[in-house]
């Protein structure tokens, strides 16, 4: 086996080539000032290590977070540059990281297996990983996009008594951001495919990470409120993610009672507007679970074209 060492990755000296690694692991931009700022604010909740051989050049990585709610789970990264791998520099460095997640009282570890490198989820495999469930991207022409067929859909629920609005017009109070969270919090335990997990411990995780994160637009939360009972009934949130030419729809969701009616498509349709003569992009991207089949027929109705994914794979962590 190649003579390696692991080490704490140090910000000034190997953040810059970690947020390329990122980059590549998450298909997405990521910078160097970006990933010394989670780092930052997320530095108690965080344990890294890099591996470097003899002459100091850097070979892999793994990045662990600890959940934010759920303190007994970790997302980990794992990578080794393709050229090295075979030597078991990629083993060495999940072992550290299993230990590691031990001595923190980590219980569960929960990572990503692109679908279209089979050897990524073999590793994980002979790790000790099984699948959790299968996302994939999907993405919008914004060009392309014939929207007005949507109006009559739109009207004719505002004639049912629905209100479309965003949490910029509402006035982004903290009011409007409670209801905002809780229809959140409610899409996202009921989503199909998913672990039936809260995604925040509470309002107030939910006003830190979300409404006070650089990403969130209030103008790009659009909400659909039933004008007779007052309750919020479905929203979509769109952003665009510094550094990118394209935007991203983070959720889609509408609640319990209300769906079967069209509110999905509508709300989603109006965020694609904004992204379009708002935040000026050609394109959309957004992500599904395999199994979340109303939400994608959404998508491929309104244009999305599917793109690869990743398998969600986790170990759960026995006592030594």
């Amino acid at each position: 086996m190649k003579t390696i060492a692991l080490r704490p990755g140090e910000p000034e000296r190997d953040f810059g080539q970690l947020a390329a690694w990122f980059s590549y692991l998450e298909e997405e931009p990521t910078s160097e000032a970006s990933l010394k700022e989670e780092f930052e604010q997320k530095r108690e909740r965080i344990f890294q290590k890099v591996a470097e051989d003899e002459q100091g050049e850097l070979l892999g990585f793994y990045w662990a977070v600890r959940h934010r709610s759920d303190l007994e789970r970790a997302d980990i990264y794992l990578f080794v540059r393709p050229e090295q791998r075979g030597q078991g520099i990629g083993r060495r460095l999940y072992e550290d990281l299993e230990q590691a997640a031990r001595e923190a009282q980590v219980k569960k570890l929960r990572g990503n297996a692109r679908d279209t490198c089979p050897e990524f989820r073999v590793f994980a495999e002979r790790c000790g990983f099984i699948e959790l469930w299968h996302q994939f991207a999907m993405e919008l022409n914004l060009d392309t996009f014939e929207d007005r067929p949507y109006d009559e859909v739109i009207a004719k629920l505002q004639g049912e008594g629905f209100q479309f609005t965003s949490m910029e017009a509402l006035g982004d109070t903290e009011e409007a951001q409670r209801k905002l969270f809780l229809l959140n919090d409610v899409g996202v335990v009921t989503t199909l495919g998913q672990d039936g997990g809260h995604a925040w411990d509470s309002f107030d995780d939910f006003q830190k990470s979300v409404c006070r994160s650089d990403w969130y637009r209030p103008g790009g939360q659009i909400v659909a409120i039933d004008t007779v009972t007052g309750a919020w009934a479905a929203m979509s949130a769109i952003t665009r993610f510094e550094g990118q030419d394209s935007a991203y729809n983070l959720f889609t969701g509408v609640d319990m009672p209300y769906r079967g009616r069209k509110l999905g498509q509508a709300v989603k349709v109006l965020a694609l507007r904004y992204a379009r003569n708002v935040l000026g992009v050609h394109s959309v991207r957004t992500h599904h679970n395999t199994k979340n089949l109303p939400m994608i027929a959404i998508d491929l109705k309104l244009g999305y074209k599917q793109l690869p994914g990743d398998f969600v794979m986790e170990k759960i962590l026995e006592r030594a």
